[in-house]
């Protein structure tokens, strides 16, 4: 019977062994373009075919350990985590075609060895994932073996940043498992369920999660405008984590909506199953929250996920009406699709009264962000220079970037209303990602915050290591902003993703 796989399962390890040491299914050294083989590999079957061009695969026949892949690294000089990410992602994959089961790396010679290393484990992981849980088994046609083990040829010092970097891509696979489930399957109360679970894993966190009937209770006017008209149970859920940090309780808020139809103001069929994935921050908050906790960080944190499907029906928000959020003021829904920055307005205001000092909100908010930024980089929006250039670093760092969009006076004059405070859709098809960011300033008063518009690169992003399904974009941004802020906790690389 074929292995299935464990997203999150691949053991990573840092062995000071030398290449014909290496006791692995397949070795893996890298090579910088005009430089030499590595000793032990020069003069092994194969050794002509091999090259420093980024990119370029030549497999090796050496006497020991039989079977090495040499991935071309390019110039020395341009060598940084993200090119560790790709040329780790491309080994991985050729893993896959030749049934390896266990890699070793040869750590690149790099101006810093623990980002090489991180590069090398998060490439390796992201790379090996799999969604296949529905999927039958044909024995005349097996998949082939996972990854099990990943070893570094490297010195003990890159340990800490490889561990690190293997909670946080353990933590990124295990989002992109939730945005890959099917919405039947992954609803609101899917969501509350695995808040609940890891908060069961660690004493540091707790959970609670409230229904229709409480949040209808609290006047959560936009979550429940949403939620009226599907018969799923909304959530609204709070992660907290008490790491006993001296610095500001950082809030975090992920946009989880199950499916998102459009409502009355129906999308277009064409990929609209894609909308599954509509809850892609919720996802990445969550695995965040897990990754935070498992790594220890010092830091305090509160996570709020207002989870809901949006789908048309008799009880559903209608075009023109009117809806008070739970800080009061009043929003005329003039689109029915522009729900999430409903949800997310009153978990943000819930997210300042619950105490969060700095506030990162995630979301799969608007497809003029996939016109302006494509999906090499996420919109960022803030109120605040000093936590945007930490969300800019963090965004560098992990590679999951992100772009800074202004705010003006004049992109506020879009949000007002005719008959009520604000409109959640402008009649002039301006600016969509800055009014949408604009729009959610409201309901942060002068609370530090960021808002990371995700809808082009939380899935079809195209990179090495994700591929065009599933990203888990966010998860490793947010984790490097908490070791940021936190101000004790496991040492790490200045890249440890």
């Amino acid at each position: 019977m074929p292995k299935r796989v464990d997203s999150a399962a691949v053991r990573v390890e840092v062995s000071q062994h030398q290449i014909p040491e290496a006791g692995a299914d397949l070795l893996v050294a890298g090579l910088h373009r005009g430089e030499e083989l590595p000793a032990g590999l020069a003069g092994a079957a194969g050794a002509d075919d091999a090259g420093g061009a980024f990119k370029k695969l030549a497999l090796l026949h050496p006497e020991r350990p039989g079977r090495a892949l040499v991935v071309g690294l390019g110039k020395r000089d341009e060598m940084d985590a993200e090119r560790a990410r790709v040329a780790a992602a491309l080994a991985a994959k050729e893993a896959g075609r030749l049934e390896a089961e266990s890699l070793a790396w040869a750590l690149p010679v790099s101006d810093d060895d623990a980002a090489t290393a991180a590069g090398l484990v998060t490439g390796t992981i992201l790379a090996a994932y799999r969604f296949d849980r529905f999927r039958g088994r044909d024995p005349d046609d097996p998949p082939p073996p996972p990854i099990e083990s990943l070893t570094l040829l490297a010195p003990d010092g890159v340990a800490a940043a490889a561990e690190t970097a293997r909670v946080c891509a353990a933590a990124q696979n295990r989002a992109r498992d939730l945005q890959n489930l099917p919405s039947n399957v992954a609803t609101p109360s899917h969501l509350a369920g695995r808040a609940e679970e890891i908060a069961a894993a660690d004493d540091a966190v707790s959970v609670e999660v409230l229904g229709r009937e409480e949040i209808a209770a609290r006047k959560m006017g936009g979550l429940v405008a949403v939620s009226q008209g599907t018969e799923e149970e909304p959530k609204l859920i709070v992660l907290r984590y008490a790491g006993g940090g001296s610095g500001p309780t950082l809030g975090l808020v992920g946009k989880g909506v199950t499916f998102d139809t459009g409502g009355i103001s129906l999308k277009s069929s064409a990929s609209m199953h894609e909308m599954k994935m509509d809850m892609s921050g919720a996802a990445a908050v969550l695995e965040a929250v897990a990754a935070i906790a498992e790594l220890g960080l010092a830091v305090d944190l509160v996570a709020v996920v207002p989870a809901t499907e949006n789908m048309p029906s008799g009880t559903a928000i209608k075009p023109g009406d009117v809806i008070t959020q739970y800080n009061g003021k009043t929003v005329e829904v003039n689109n029915t699709d522009a729900e999430g920055r409903l949800i997310l307005a009153d978990a943000l205001t819930y997210a300042v009264e619950l105490g969060a000092e700095r506030i990162v909100d995630l979301a799969t908010l608007t497809g003029a962000v996939l016109i302006a930024l494509g999906s090499t980089y996420a919109a960022l929006i803030s109120n605040d220079d000093e936590l945007a250039a930490e969300v800019e670093k963090a965004a560098e760092t992990t590679g999951e970037l992100a772009w800074r969009l202004p705010l003006h006076p004049e992109y506020k004059e879009l949000t007002k209303g005719t008959v009520a405070d604000l409109t959640n859709a402008a009649a002039k098809r301006k600016a969509g990602t800055i009014y949408a960011g604009s729009f959610l300033e409201e309901f942060v008063g002068e609370t530090p915050w960021a808002h990371v518009d995700i809808a082009g690169t939380a899935w079809d992003a195209g990179r090495e290591y994700t591929g065009k399904d599933a990203s888990g974009y966010g998860v490793r941004l947010l984790v490097e902003l908490a070791r940021g802020l936190a101000d004790r906790g496991p040492s790490a690389a200045s890249d440890s993703h």
